[in-house]
């Protein structure tokens, strides 16, 4: 993995950049829909590449790992084979869902023990068993283990919780140096900043990965409740300490403005269920505001679902008929409005990419906000 930064706005930190991998590029910045078991919910691999264009999708390795299992992913060559997607995947290491999903977990220094929240199965996640189910899913970009604190959580816990990260962390970069990738194509081992909502522990943080050298950096635990001023508080605080010439991600952020804030402070990559989950229960983001299809008001709108869109379903249906499938509860609504959502976000991406290169980032950003922002 090899990251060019190639253009910076002038009246911001933003940035645009291109992330060189086996599976192919990634333009900077870039909004990665996810793809929890091997599939972006309800939409095909086809449409997200000619009609999204998302150029790198995830994975999430608690899931992969319970179901279907590392045995039939190896069996099959891996999860781009497996999936039949050709472009690059990112796998989350799975914290987040240890430690929000599964129940009875225990945190020790060796791991983490779990039940699946399947079958309550036990299993433990280790940092080196982490990094070994990544090797069999095949990750273009794998995550370390961390500790996923809540957001609420008091500064002693989480003084403690970023040790034991850091400590984990060691152990990460230790196994993935001992192993190779399984399928002829390197991987690349991106470190999370933790720390909370304090803005000490955040620098603790930035600088003990720092000195790692990785490919690439994330920003864990945030957007978990905290306000957004606070959010991006941190992360200017970790950005000032990160490398300038290394792809910075911001992990599970979030709404659009969100976005556009984030990539002003100098983040180049995001992930988010949002477009999908909020799409399957009726909310559109559009280039005029943000829509809630199953209001009454648009039961006898006939206008297309975004004139301003790029995706084919906002060339072709209407907010009425969409209306009328999510109503019925067909399961084509959840298909349209997941399309379209994924593809705004992906155009907000391609958008801002271009203000960036332009040099008016800066001045775009507030009215783009503002419009997109409001509820119609």
């Amino acid at each position: 993995m090899r990251f060019s930064l190639q253009h910076t706005d002038p009246g911001s930190a933003a940035r645009a950049g291109e992330v060189i991998t086996a599976h192919g590029v990634i333009r900077t910045p870039v909004f990665m829909p996810v793809g929890t078991v091997g599939s972006v919910k309800g939409v095909f691999h086809k449409d997200l590449a000619d009609e999204v264009h998302a150029r790198i999708i995830l994975g999430n390795t608690y899931h992969l790992y319970l179901r279907p299992g590392t045995e039939i992913l190896e069996k099959a060559g891996g999860l781009h084979r497996f999936s039949a997607w050709d472009r690059p995947i990112l796998t989350d290491s799975g914290g987040f869902q240890v430690f929000s999903l599964a129940e009875n977990r225990k945190i020790t220094e060796n791991g983490c023990e779990f039940r699946s929240h399947i079958d309550g199965s036990k299993h433990v996640f280790t940092p080196e068993g982490v990094m070994d189910i990544q090797r069999s899913i095949g990750a273009d970009l794998m995550m370390a283990f961390d500790e996923c604190p809540p957001g609420t959580a008091e500064r002693d816990y989480a003084a403690k919780s970023l040790e034991l990260t850091n400590r984990w962390l060691e152990r990460c970069f230790n196994r993935f140096a001992q192993t190779q990738g399984l399928y002829g194509y390197e991987q690349a081992l991106i470190p999370i900043v933790q720390g909370c909502t304090y803005p000490d522990l955040r620098v603790r943080s930035a600088e003990f990965v720092k000195q790692f050298n990785a490919d690439g950096y994330a920003i864990g635990g945030l957007a978990v409740g905290e306000p957004a001023p606070v959010m991006y508080e941190m992360i200017e605080v970790v950005n000032a300490v990160l490398p300038q010439d290394r792809p910075r991600y911001l992990m599970g952020v979030g709404t659009p403005e969100n976005l556009l804030e984030a990539i002003a402070r100098g983040v180049d990559m995001f992930d988010c269920v949002m477009p999908t989950r909020n799409g399957r229960n009726g909310m559109l983001f559009t280039s005029q505001g943000i829509v809630n299809i199953r209001n009454k008001k648009w039961q006898d709108d006939f206008s297309l679902i975004d004139p301003e869109g790029t995706c084919f379903v906002d060339r072709t249906y209407t907010k009425a008929y969409l209306r009328h499938l999510t109503i019925a509860g067909e399961m084509l609504a959840a298909q349209i409005a997941s399309l379209h959502n994924l593809a705004f976000y992906a155009g907000l991406m391609e958008q801002a990419r271009e203000q960036i290169v332009a040099g008016t980032f800066a001045q775009w950003k507030p009215e783009k906000i503002q419009r997109i922002s409001k509820r119609l």
